[in-house]
């Protein structure tokens, strides 16, 4: 057997690639380059249109495959499902309404200009050219997302979906166009048996999740990893399955990220996903991408100096100008950057040309330019995209305290001036002491008017009001059983944190083994008594009235090994703990950053909210 197929040197010269490309960005401040996009660059660098170094060999040829796969999955990881029925501006927008009427605009016009290119005498298939015109890629758009951090807006999620229709659309329209071109009448077929099997596998998994949910939560820790494992048995299983059912692996992959999206993992182990993947599989992917073009033996060829631009405009003609339906949700500069980044193609368009190339529907020049093109789009779209796009406005954390009294009253008034969006729910009959509290403290009423009476705190009675939708949800009542049964509600509603009051001392450890946050008055009041004892000092710094407490989670890959004596945006803020995964840091000037890292810090409001920005 051939030694050289097994060779470790291309697979280390690319990775030293992925770890030096961030560092260099940094350093030269080129923040309106992708990561992405520099990647596919320094692949062509040491690939064969630069110094032609790496070959690709059965590590990098598996590893580059297994790097599409998982990015493939963790697209469909991001998708929100709560999104589908999101605000935006005071208007109610559906992102999933606008991103099929995008893509069904889309797809019209791609076909258009398909058949305009095929009337000017380019031969080529029009449909399959259709198909390739209007797929978007989300390999490209998730990262681009991710930096910007625009996942979780209303542009974000909009964006993303429809990558994600047009991704998965064209996958299956291009699985039914090979079946009758190679005339197997089988492929449709076994497509919606693929669906079928997803769905049912989503059923099982999430009954099975439900109720085996403690026994997890034990495997999860330590060498087990339980959940890890459980991702790469499904994606695997996905794989298989779209491979005998004759599709392509990157839609099973898709699924397999849509089903554990359904099931709405913890942040933190969706974090431990993006770092797998970001920091190991998908960089070399992306350099692979570049390193495998010979852009000067296409460039011999005469007619690509025609074709290449031709088709670059075809890209953009046909998704920007049916995008501009996004200038009734969204303004001018959203709308044209949005079509702009979605114009980005790449993942599906190597698979979809490899398969015609080997049906031989397309010669190797039109193969090798599509390739190009798609990287060009790659390299242009997000750039602008980082140029021109409007910076989002900072979203306000929304918070429901249920249960009016002493505590929550001035809480609720200094998390709003800490720009916190904030609304207390009480009892219209309530006790008649709070209304003598609010009268002997005048000025928390006149500060504070977002004061929700309702006719009682039923289930119903909440969701009518919507209070099951805030980011945070306190519930502080004077009833210990009906917060537990509201904290189970909200969870099943989806409700990302939850604060239950329990001054019951035997049950409190069911709340903590259900995932809420605990609080009672008596354990706060002992903890802050044995704080004032053992570090008066310390308790004094970090409750001093000006600044606040915070956590903040590591989420740029761009600091990744940066130590915190080189964070030149810290201000007054001060970072007192790192929590990374079971263990507690006592962080010093040269601790290492780790992505996932939860950092408990303190300071002045603006320097943490620069300091949120910068490291999330």
């Amino acid at each position: 057997m051939d030694n050289t197929a097994h060779s470790p040197t291309s697979l280390l010269i690319v990775i030293c690639v992925a770890f030096v490309v961030p560092f260099i960005l940094h350093r030269l401040r080129w923040s309106a380059v992708p990561l992405v996009v520099a990647e596919i660059i320094a692949g062509m660098l040491i690939g064969k249109t630069g110094l032609n170094i790496v070959h690709e060999d059965e590590w990098l040829s598996i590893l580059s495959l297994l790097g599409l796969i998982f990015l493939m999955f963790l697209s469909g990881l991001e998708i929100d499902f709560d999104s589908f029925s999101s605000k935006n501006g005071g208007k109610k927008t559906n992102p999933l309404f606008i991103a099929i009427v995008a893509f069904v605009l889309v797809f019209i016009a791609s076909f258009a200009v398909s058949f305009g290119l095929s009337w000017m005498g380019l031969m080529m298939p029009v449909w399959f050219m259709t198909l390739i015109i209007s797929t978007i890629s989300l390999g490209v758009v998730v990262p681009v997302l991710k930096e910007r951090k625009m996942m979780d807006t209303a542009l974000g999620q909009t964006i993303l979906l429809i990558a994600v229709i047009s991704d998965f659309v064209t996958m299956i329209l291009l699985a039914i166009f090979v079946s009758f071109q190679a005339k197997d009448s089988t492929k449709p077929l076994l497509l919606l048996a693929l669906f079928a099997v997803t769905f049912g596998l989503y059923r099982i998994i999430k009954i099975f999740h439900r109720h085996s949910s403690a026994a997890l939560d034990k495997l999860s820790r330590g060498t087990v990893q339980i959940g890890m494992r459980g991702v790469f048995l499904l994606i695997i299983l996905f794989v298989a399955l779209s491979e005998k059912m004759g599709a392509e692996n990157i839609i099973g992959a898709f699924l397999a990220g849509v089903i554990v999206s359904a099931l709405s993992p913890k942040k933190e182990f969706v974090r431990q996903l993006d770092a797998f993947g970001y920091g190991f599989l998908i960089p070399i992917f992306f350099v692979m991408v570049g390193a495998k073009l010979n852009l000067w033996m296409l460039l011999k060829n005469q007619q690509v100096y025609l074709f290449i631009p031709l088709l670059l405009v075809a890209l953009y003609v046909s998704k920007v100008t049916p995008l501009l339906v996004l200038r009734r949700w969204f303004s001018w500069k959203q709308t044209i950057s949005a079509g702009t980044l979605l114009t980005s193609t790449l993942s599906l368009v190597i698979a979809a040309t490899a398969l015609a190339l080997d049906l031989k529907m397309i010669d190797q020049l039109l193969h090798d330019s599509l390739i190009l093109v798609a990287i060009l789009t790659c390299l242009i779209s997000p750039i602008v995209f980082n140029r021109t796009a409007p910076a989002e406005e900072l979203t306000r954390t929304s918070v429901g305290i249920v249960g009016l009294n002493r505590i929550t009253l001035p809480v609720a008034l200094e998390l709003k001036q800490e720009g916190y969006d904030v609304t207390l729910y009480t009892q219209k009959n309530g006790p008649t002491e709070i209304q003598e509290y609010m009268k002997m403290n005048p000025k928390l009423q006149n500060q504070f008017e977002a004061v929700s009476a309702l006719p009682d705190f039923t289930r119903k009675t909440l969701e009518a009001n919507c209070v099951f939708d805030k980011d945070i949800l306190v519930l502080t009542t004077s009833d210990n059983e009906r917060n537990l049964e509201l904290a189970y509600h909200a969870k099943e509603k989806g409700c990302r944190q939850i604060i239950v009051r329990m001054e019951d001392f035997e049950r409190q450890e069911e709340v903590k083994k259900e995932g809420f946050t605990l609080f009672s008055t008596l354990f706060s009041a002992s903890t802050l008594l044995k704080s004032l004892v053992e570090s008066p000092t310390a308790f004094e710094f970090i409750t001093r009235k000006h600044d606040v407490l915070q956590t903040i989670t590591v989420g740029n890959r761009r600091y990744n090994g940066a130590s915190l004596r080189n964070l030149p945006f810290l201000g007054d803020a001060l970072i007192l703990r790192i929590y990374r995964n079971d263990d507690s840091i006592v962080p010093h000037g040269y601790t290492i950053l780790q992505v996932g890292d939860r950092l408990l810090a303190t300071g002045s409001l603006e320097s943490l909210r620069a300091l949120k920005d910068e490291l999330q």
